[in-house]
C-alpha cells in the first residue's frame, strides 16, 4: 500500500490535489481512499490531505502518521515547528518539495534523510495557469511518483475539476500543468514496508486499529494566547513592492490593509509589515499612484524585516 501525504496552505489545492491522485488510482484499477484534515479553515494557514492507494481493499482509516510519500505544496511550511509535513516519514521514503532549490540544496537546508524530489510548482502554475493554484499539478507529481498512467491522470483531472470549474479552457490548462508536471520529474524508488502485516491475521476483514492520542489524530492548540508568535509572513506568493518617489502618502494602502500590516514610519511614509503580510496585495490594486507593485517571494528561511 501507498500511503501518501500532502502538506500545503489554505487556497492551494491540497485537498483536491489528493483527490485527483485518488481518482487516477481508482482508473488505474487500484482501491484508493483520499480525504482532507483541516486545522483553521482560512486561506494560508497550514492544510493537510491523505491519499492511500492499494491492490487490496483498504481497511485503514484515519491519519497517516508514517506515509511513504510526502508531497510539501510550500516549502515554508518545512520551517514550522507545529506542521512538521516530514515527520513519521522513513528514510527509504520519498519527499517532494515544491522549491526553486536543488534536491541537493533542499535536502542540506531542511535536514531531510529522506530521498528529496524538488519541483519549481508555483513558477509553473504561474506560467501555465497564470495563478500560484497547485492542486492538479500536486496531483500529476504525486501520480508520476506512485507509478500511475497518464491517461488515468488526464482522466482524473477532468472528473474532479468538472465538479468545481465551468470554465473548458482552463480546465484544458489544468490538464496540461498535470501533465508537464508528471513528466518533469524522474521517479525514485520507494522501498515499501507492509506496515498493516501485524494488523491483518490470517487475511480477515476486520483488524485492530491502535488508539491514537488526539495530538496526533486531530490539530491541537496546545498553548492560549500564542497567535502574536504565529508570524503569518510566510503565507505570501508575491509581496508588496514600494516605490517611494511616486508615493503621496495618501495612506490609502494603509485604511484598505485587512490585516493591519502596512505602517507609517517616522518620516509619514508606509511601509509593510512583512513578517505578517500574507501577501493578498489589496494594497498593490488600491494605490492611486502605482507606487506599490509586487515581487514573487522565493524563499522565505526567515521574515524579511522593514
Amino acid at each position: 500500500m501507498y500511503r501518501v501525504r500532502f502538506h500545503g496552505r489554505g487556497g492551494q489545492g491540497a485537498r483536491v490535489a489528493s483527490k485527483v491522485l485518488g481518482t487516477a488510482a481508482f482508473l488505474d484499477g487500484y482501491y484508493a481512499q483520499d480525504f482532507p484534515l483541516y486545522g483553521a479553515e482560512r486561506r494560508g494557514a497550514p492544510v493537510a490531505a491523505s491519499t492511500r492507494i492499494s491492490e487490496d481493499p483498504i481497511m485503514e482509516r484515519g491519519v497517516i502518521p508514517e506515509p511513504d510519500i510526502v508531497i510539501v505544496m510550500d516549502e515554508t511550511l518545512l520551517q514550522d515547528p507545529l506542521t512538521m509535513p516530514v515527520s513519521g516519514l522513513k528514510s527509504g521514503g520519498i519527499v517532494l518539495i515544491n522549491t526553486t532549490r536543488s534536491q541537493a540544496e533542499a535536502k542540506a537546508e531542511y535536514k531531510i534523510t529522506a530521498q528529496v524530489l524538488t519541483l519549481d510548482i508555483t513558477k509553473i502554475g504561474l506560467d501555465m495557469l497564470g495563478m500560484p493554484i497547485l492542486s492538479t499539478l500536486a496531483g500529476g507529481v504525486a501520480a508520476r511518483i506512485v507509478g500511475l498512467s497518464e491517461e488515468s491522470l488526464t482522466a482524473a483531472v477532468k472528473k474532479v475539476l468538472a465538479e468545481i470549474i465551468t470554465d473548458r479552457k482552463l480546465l484544458d490548462k489544468n490538464v496540461a500543468a498535470a501533465l508537464y508536471c508528471f513528466n518533469a520529474i524522474t521517479p525514485a524508488k520507494i522501498e515499501l514496508e507492509l506496515k498493516t502485516t501485524e494488523t491483518i491475521k490470517k487475511k480477515s476483514t476486520v483488524i485492530s486499529l491502535p488508539f491514537e492520542h488526539a495530538e496526533v489524530s486531530s490539530p491541537a492548540i496546545n498553548a492560549t494566547g500564542n497567535t502574536p508568535l504565529r508570524m503569518t509572513g510566510n503565507w505570501r506568493v508575491f509581496r508588496p513592492a514600494w516605490n517611494y518617489d511616486t508615493c503621496t502618502r495618501c495612506m490609502i494602502c494603509v485604511a484598505r490593509c485587512p490585516d493591519g500590516c502596512i505602517l507609517v514610519n517616522e518620516d509619514g511614509f508606509p511601509y509593510t509589515d512583512y513578517d505578517n503580510c500574507k501577501g493578498c496585495l489589496i494594497c498593490v490594486e488600491e494605490c492611486p499612484t502605482n507606487t506599490l507593485g509586487k515581487m514573487r517571494e522565493v524563499h522565505a528561511k526567515k521574515a524579511i524585516g522593514k
